[in-house]
């Protein structure tokens, strides 16, 4: 690109000074990034890579993709460029803003044709590429889901090596809430649990210690749940919370509401019952075990 309206410029990611080019291009030029962690949360249940056209048509129906078409238009342009790989013209941030383009350019091409853009090196590292998009979405804007995040940083963690406690460094969170994304992503992957509607559910319940000790002492336990949770038996994060967990973390004397979750024939909400009857819904009897808890020690 030797067109003189180009100017230059560099960004700082990793520690480096990355040259870039500022200008415009035609939209019909540009490419999707499937690794991008938007687009890559909902084709990654897919065995082959989607087409453009079909990243395109998937992004245009979100709600803030619709959104964009319209502060766009408002503004008359881009107020942030998109960042642009040289070479083969993939957009490694700015795939919404790139999709609102395209459905502007339908309208009118002539008024919409190109886009604002930062061209970065042909060569740029994949690894350089994810600290870049971590500076936009975690530090940055944090516009991501927490199911984003937490591919995001899992493909940082597995992919490029990096360790949880530089990656809490790098965003400023803590080592604690890196480690139980990157798990709680792992553990979606683990049990082929492809729906990232159902992120929460596995947040609440690989979030409370006193399950991990459970989860240790039931090696199967973590089936049955994903099966309850995939079967529609446990219908909402908020029943994971306010009923699975107190399930699992009912006091070891008597009767375990834990054998009905785990027996062939015991239901979720037969195993809560059992748990209620031993008083997990009971603030004052509640209070009264965690007395003793702390008294004991």
């Amino acid at each position: 690109m030797s067109d003189s309206t180009w100017g230059n410029d560099s960004l700082t990611l990793g520690g480096k000074e990355v040259p870039v080019r500022s200008g415009y291009l035609p939209v019909v030029d540009l490419n999707f990034y499937p690794d991008n962690p938007r687009i890559y949360s909902f084709i990654q249940r897919h065995d082959d890579v989607p087409s453009q056209d079909e990243i395109h048509s998937r992004l245009k129906r979100m709600d803030h993709v619709k959104q964009l078409i319209q502060s766009i238009r408002a503004n008359g342009g881009l107020t942030d460029p998109m960042l642009v790989r040289d070479g083969d013209l993939v957009v490694l941030e700015g795939n919404s803003r790139l999709a609102a383009y395209r459905e502007l350019a339908r309208l009118d091409a002539v008024r919409w044709g190109k886009a604002k853009v930062r061209l970065l090196p042909a060569d740029i590292s994949e690894k350089l590429v994810f600290a870049l998009l971590g500076e936009y979405h975690i530090i940055g804007r944090k516009d991501w889901a927490p199911y984003e995040q937490a591919g995001y940083l899992y493909r940082r963690n597995i992919k490029h090596g990096v360790s949880v406690q530089d990656m809490a460094k790098e965003m400023g969170l803590s080592p604690r809430s890196v480690s139980h994304l990157v798990s709680t992503y792992k553990f979606m992957v683990d049990h082929n649990e492809n729906d990232v509607n159902r992120w929460s559910y596995y947040d609440e319940y690989l979030r409370p210690n006193a399950v991990k000790k459970t989860r240790q002492e039931n090696p199967d336990l973590d089936k049955v749940v994903v099966r309850k949770i995939k079967g529609g038996e446990i219908r909402t994060a908020m029943d994971v919370r306010e009923k699975l967990v107190k399930v699992l973390n009912v006091p070891k004397a008597g009767p375990q509401p834990i054998k009905i979750l785990m027996s062939g024939e015991g239901t979720f909400e037969r195993a809560f019952e059992s748990a209620r009857d031993r008083g997990v819904d009971n603030t004052w009897l509640n209070r009264f075990r965690q007395f003793k808890k702390t008294t004991a020690r």
